[in-house]
């Protein structure tokens, strides 16, 4: 079992995972149209909202993976029409991410790494920097997904009952559900 740093970008990735799948799944309940509906946010509905999410998992994973990140940048935005198709994909990137942070040791965390970027070259980061930027970002755009789905007549899940050991009854099944370990 990871510890240290390596454990808490785990259980980050995982937390990651549960968020988007709760997010995702409550937005199920949503027809296409209200999925695509205009709503106020930095993206302007939720569909595009969660698809950028998506899209910045995928880039930051082909960066950190070593593979063809300018090409991810290049490539055509995700548009999932449906939350449950898009939640599948996201799903599966999660997957991949938990198993990136996983594969991660402390000296690994501590790496210099390149993000490749269309129109510049910025200086390196280091992994752990990155990976705590990419989580920050799904949080913050996660936020702004919660506040619009309050503006549908569907309730927004919680999304802060994963780490407290006094509510793993809120997320036990979510969790069997998806496959990762109860905290």
């Amino acid at each position: 079992m990871a510890t240290g740093l390596v454990s808490h970008f785990v259980a980050m990735a995982q937390n990651n995972a549960w968020a988007n799948h709760r997010l995702l799944s409550a937005c199920e309940a949503l027809t296409p149209e209200e999925f695509a509906a205009p709503r106020v946010s930095f993206f302007p509905s939720l569909r595009l909202t969660l698809n950028h999410i998506l899209d910045v998992d995928l880039y930051y994973l082909a960066a950190l993976e070593g593979g063809d990140a300018i090409g991810r940048i290049k490539a055509p935005a995700s548009d999932y029409a449906d939350a449950r198709s898009l939640r599948l994909v996201q799903t599966a990137t999660d997957r991949r991410l938990i198993a990136f942070c996983e594969r991660q040791t402390e000296e690994t965390l501590q790496r210099d790494w390149h993000l490749p970027r269309l129109n510049r070259k910025p200086p390196p980061s280091r992994v752990a920097n990155i990976l705590e930027h990419l989580f920050q970002h799904d949080i913050h755009h996660r936020g702004q997904a919660h506040a619009m789905l309050a503006s549908t007549n569907i309730k927004p899940p919680q999304l802060d009952e994963f780490f407290l050991a006094g509510e793993e009854d809120l997320r036990r099944d979510e969790l069997r559900a998806l496959g990762l370990p109860l905290r």
